[in-house]
């Protein structure tokens, strides 16, 4: 392959290279067919395939070809499945190839920063472990098809509002622990074709034109081979964009930048070994490509992969609420069915993620098929506003039945790409309607329909609830398969559900103009609620299921390890129900005594397991350093701690039975610079200092004490607050000791 590039690299003028740094469209690629250089079609993705019947636009005003329209990616997510996940993709990678479609633009993996963000629907969780493990699944089963991948949008796209002109300010850490770590695994092991850069800045550098973003991390650090693409008008300016190493822009700029890119190399402007890096990747996915379009044609079943939607979206729903056991429903039971949502299915959301499905079946059909089912519309979805007629008739319907399932959630109008929520509730009159009928009937069951958090101030009032969130052209079958008990309920939430949004650790740090401060720094999500100890509505990982789960004996494989070594933890996991059920295992590890800002607790494993009535399984999960690390921003590097580290394992962040400790012993010592203006409790630290102080810093504290202006421990307190520089005031060090044992200290 290297010999081909090569060859057709050195038959390439200058404008023919520039030329090929842009796409032929909004679509397709430019080729060079008397070299070689074939067109190259990309699409949307990520949960469908989104190829436009005719050239169009990205806001997808013309139809597209059907194709299978599975859940989102907050629905994926909830899974915890990443043997589903890779489903998923391998039916994604055919239906590609069957449309010769080269690449397709996905995973999309940014972090749930605010539950505001549009785009919340389209991405994984807000739990960067969680999120690349899902990446990882989705890349290596679209790839394993011949198709590429697009992971995106890199990085730090955590909102819809301004995001094109949007400066995100973030500090290193926290871009490192949480907002990269997304990315950074998914990449280095599934080893996509490509990266999509982002629209926002980072830190005032455009992500496309960022040298250190896409040179210094993306390819010197993680090893990433592949090429970049801009977003879809993502790019600012093409000169740094091509030496910041953003390949491809899409999509086609009419001539304007390829012009600016030869004008940039004659003028000595942009040297001409960067614009070769970025055409010799531009020419290694042109003709990894080829082989797709060119490729024999490729067949899929569409029912077959609709039943796999189906299967799939069953095992994204949450069930976040059951009491009394009112769910399952038992085949004789009369059911009211309510709401104008189980006819008119949310399935998807809004944007270029926007699928044409195969198939689209409601709620309504799918349960009247599996027991005696009565509907009423209750509420109209095109309006906010409460029809006194619909909900009587809905009332009405409701107390002459056994169980009320109403169907409720976010239409298409409150949530998409291209702008952010207002706030977390859903329509004022579906609220009205179920406060309603839970006043009149005990046994209420809400299914809802939304791409992320949402407000339940009526939780109390009802029995049990449902989150679909948007499941995909079969998600109404799936609805039904669990409403019924066909299927039992195993996928738990990939985001912590508040109870207000005035509780969501970004509430305070709103962009501002063009700007946005991450002033939250690493505690997002679980990770903010847990820390502060604020209860949410639904933690993350919670889910329920209709059989029980018993965790026990907790083993770890060694108690001390070094931060170069890795260790085994196992733990038992029993069905302690009546019927078979899949458990989702979750381990959590906390930093036991920490001199920097931690998190309570950080998720570092998960394992899904199939159990039958009675019976128990071993999980093995394996740590290695990252999982007790955190980012050391003098370092430049992960580092660990010497210390205790608290190993929590359970069924969610907030439940967390088992624990087991070990002790990590640091491999890497940091260096401090000593100065007269330390802390008399940081020089201690040092051995030098320790030994040749005591004495001094005895004195100095039986001074305070020995006065009536302080108690013992303020006298403790306040002798450890002062500066090397005062205890010479205080405890009687000449300046020549202090200098000498500064020197010795900082040698």
């Amino acid at each position: 392959m290297k010999e081909r590039i090569d060859g057709i690299l050195s038959k390439l003028g200058l404008e023919e290279k520039a030329a090929l740094c842009s796409g032929r469209d909004m679509w397709t690629t430019k080729e060079f067919e008397a070299l070689g250089i074939p067109s190259v079609m990309m699409t949307d993705g990520p949960h469908g395939l989104r190829k436009q019947r005719t050239d169009s636009d990205h806001l997808g005003l013309f139809e597209s070809v059907p194709a299978t329209c599975f859940p989102s990616g907050a629905g994926l997510a909830s899974s915890w499945d990443t043997a589903l996940i890779r489903k998923v993709g391998e039916a994604l990678g055919k239906e590609a190839r069957a449309e010769q479609i080269a690449l397709l633009l996905g995973p999309a993996v940014n972090i749930k920063r605010s539950p505001l963000c549009g785009r919340n629907f389209e991405y994984f969780s807000e739990d960067p472990l969680l999120s690349s493990d899902m990446a990882k699944a989705y890349i290596d089963g679209v790839q394993s098809q011949g198709v590429g991948t697009s992971i995106k949008h890199f990085a730090a796209n955590n909102q819809e509002k301004r995001r094109v002109s949007l400066d995100t300010i973030v500090d290193e850490r926290s871009l490192r622990e949480i907002y990269l770590a997304s990315f950074e695994s998914a990449i280095k092991d599934g080893k996509p074709w490509s990266v999509m850069s982002a629209y926002n800045k980072i830190n005032g550098s455009y992500c496309s034109d960022n040298s250190y973003l896409l040179n210094d991390i993306l390819r010197d650090e993680w090893g990433f081979e592949g090429f970049v693409v801009s977003d879809w008008g993502a790019e600012d300016n093409r000169i740094q964009g091509i030496k910041a190493g953003m390949d491809l822009e899409m999509p086609g700029n009419g001539g304007m930048n390829d012009a600016k890119i030869v004008e940039a190399v004659k003028k000595g402007l942009l040297d001409e070994k960067a614009l070769d890096r970025v055409v010799r990747r531009l020419i290694e996915f042109a003709l990894k490509a080829q082989e797709v379009q060119n490729g024999a044609s490729v067949r899929y079943d569409t029912k077959e992969h609709d039943k796999l939607a189906r299967s799939v979206a069953a095992e994204c729903m949450v069930l976040l609420k059951n009491d009394d056991a009112v769910l399952p429903i038992a085949k004789e039971c009369v059911v009211a069915l309510v709401g104008e949502l189980a006819e008119k299915p949310r399935f998807q959301g809004g944007g270029s993620s926007h699928i044409n499905p195969t198939y689209l079946h409601n709620v309504r059909e799918e349960m009247s098929l599996l027991g005696t089912v009565s509907y009423a519309q209750g509420y109209e979805l095109e309006s906010d506003e409460e029809n006194e007629t619909l909900v009587r008739e809905a009332l009405d319907l409701a107390k002459r039945s056994e169980v009320v399932v109403v169907c409720a959630g976010l239409p298409d109008r409150y949530e998409s790409e291209g702008y952010d929520r207002k706030h977390i509730s859903i329509p004022a009159n579906q609220v009205k309607l179920i406060e309603t009928i839970a006043a009149y009937h005990s046994n209420v069951v809400v299914v809802l329909s939304n791409g992320s958090v949402v407000d339940m101030p009526w939780i109390d009032s009802v029995a049990a609830v449902l989150e679909g969130y948007l499941g995909g052209q079969a998600g109404a079958g799936a609805v039904a398969d669990l409403l019924y008990g066909n299927a039992n309920p195993s996928a738990k939430l990939a985001e912590t559900f508040p109870h207000k949004l005035e509780d969501t650790p970004a509430y305070l740090f709103s962009s501002e103009g063009n700007s946005v401060r991450y002033n939250e720094g690493i505690f997002v999500g679980y990770r903010y609620y847990d820390t502060k100890q604020l209860e949410p509505l639904f933690p993350f990982g919670h889910g329920l299921s209709y059989t029980s789960f018993e965790y026990s004996n907790i083993r770890v494989g060694k108690e001390k390890i070094s931060d170069r070594d890795s260790v085994e933890v196992r733990v038992t996991v029993k069905n302690t129900g009546s019927r078979a059920g899949k458990e989702i295992v979750q381990l959590y590890v906390r930093d036991v005594v920490s001199t920097v800002n931690r998190p309570e607790k950080e998720l570092k494993g998960f394992a899904k397991l199939s159990l039958a009535p009675g019976e128990a399984s071993d999980v093995v999960f394996t740590l290695d350093k990252r999982a007790f690390a955190y980012y050391n921003q003098e370092l430049g590097d992960w580092h660990v701690e010497s210390g205790d580290f608290a190993i929590l394992v359970g069924p969610s962040s907030k439940i967390t039975p088992l624990r087991a400790n070990v002790h990590v012993q640091s491999t890497v010592t940091l260096k401090v610079r000593y100065t007269l203006n330390s802390p008399i409790s940081d020089v201690m630290q040092h051995p030098v200092a320790a030994k040749e102080l005591a004495p001094a810093v005895e004195n100095m504290m039986a001074m305070f004490s020995s006065t009536n202006l302080f108690a013992a421990d303020a006298a403790q307190e306040m002798g450890e607050s002062l500066t090397l520089k005062m205890l010479m005031i205080f405890g009687g060090i000449t300046p020549g000791d202090v200098e000498n044992l500064l020197a010795a200290m900082n040698a």
